[in-house]
């Protein structure tokens, strides 16, 4: 496609937060401490489950994806929006506003399936934990990885398509501090009544497969760690699924909030308060919440630090 074909407009501005300049550097330094625990602590469990042996397992196959996401789709964000708080030129060209667009919504779909993954993996492991090996082999387990990012890629493909088709002849502002579906097809002068539509159905569809998938799953191991007689049984089966659960609750609740509401209850300010909330917090939160509430994660974490002073101290000794 020419650009004149389509569009007018050469490049959007994103308003993002405020034009406050003492908040702008209050936002910015939070902002920025995020982003660095995000990259440091995704990178962290990336790092540890390649090293660790015993973490070689289908649950941690599917966690350290999930980290390789959540690294991708805040820095599809975050650098943008760093720059664009400490400078006055807020711009971003066409064909950069699409590419963060597509990026940005395979990631987020992608990551809705893999819970959903991440979700089955626990029924296995928990309701049929002799054939877990055999059920969640090694190609099922890249397999299922592989079709989440495909179911990504093509949801991104029809919503970035279709969105950039449209004609934009008024107004290039943004309101938002990313190129977001809503707030780009409010700038658009076409009819985006079938845009909306696409947004609500693919965003409905992907949502209620995967909660179902969900919570059928839960409701499974529900009732077979009722069936365990100890306590401390039950403890340890509810253990393995608390940092999972945890995390897809804070996901689906913020993902529900923006896309699946009717349009007359649609707001794009409360659209950009929450997307701070799953594009930036979530993508930091996923790795404490694995890495505190997992007890083989803690325990590979401090066999790691043991080893690394071990090998400081030979390397002060002899050096």
């Amino acid at each position: 496609m020419e650009r004149g074909n389509y569009s007018s407009v050469s490049e959007f501005i994103l308003l993002g937060f405020t034009d406050h300049p003492e908040l702008q550097i209050i936002l910015f330094v939070a902002f920025l401490m995020i982003y660095v625990v995000t990259l440091m602590g995704n990178l962290g469990i990336i790092l540890l489950i390649r090293l660790e042996s015993r973490l070689h397992t289908p649950m941690y196959f599917f966690l350290s994806h999930l980290s390789f996401i959540d690294i991708c789709y805040s820095s599809s964000i975050t650098p943008k929006l760093l720059t664009d708080i400490i400078s006055e030129a807020k711009g971003i060209s066409f064909s950069a506003c699409a590419a963060q667009m597509y990026v940005f919504v395979t990631l987020v779909v992608a990551e809705s399936f893999l819970l959903a993954a991440m979700a089955y993996d626990r029924y296995v492991a928990i309701c049929n934990p002799l054939l877990y090996t055999v059920t969640m082999s090694r190609n099922l387990c890249k397999q299922l990885v592989a079709g989440c990012y495909m179911l990504g890629t093509i949801c991104a493909l029809v919503h970035t398509c279709s969105a950039f088709r449209l004609v934009f002849c008024a107004s290039n502002a943004i309101h938002h501090f990313y190129c977001d579906i809503s707030p780009v097809l409010a700038l658009s002068c076409s009819d985006t009544h079938i845009n909306k539509m696409l947004l609500f159905i693919f965003a409905t569809f992907v949502e209620t497969s995967t909660i179902i998938t969900i919570l059928l799953s839960y409701i499974f191991i529900i009732i077979s760690v009722s069936r365990i007689r100890s306590n401390k049984g039950k403890y340890k089966a509810f253990s393995t699924c608390a940092s999972h659960f945890t995390a897809i609750t804070i996901f689906h609740a913020t993902i529900l909030l923006i896309y699946c509401q009717p349009n007359a209850s649609h707001s794009l300010d409360t659209d950009r308060i929450a997307s701070v909330f799953y594009t930036i917090v979530i993508p930091m939160l996923n790795p404490l919440i694995y890495s505190l509430r997992n007890k083989e994660v803690k325990d590979s974490l401090g066999i790691a630090g043991i080893q690394f002073l071990q090998i400081k101290i030979i390397y002060d000794k002899y050096s």
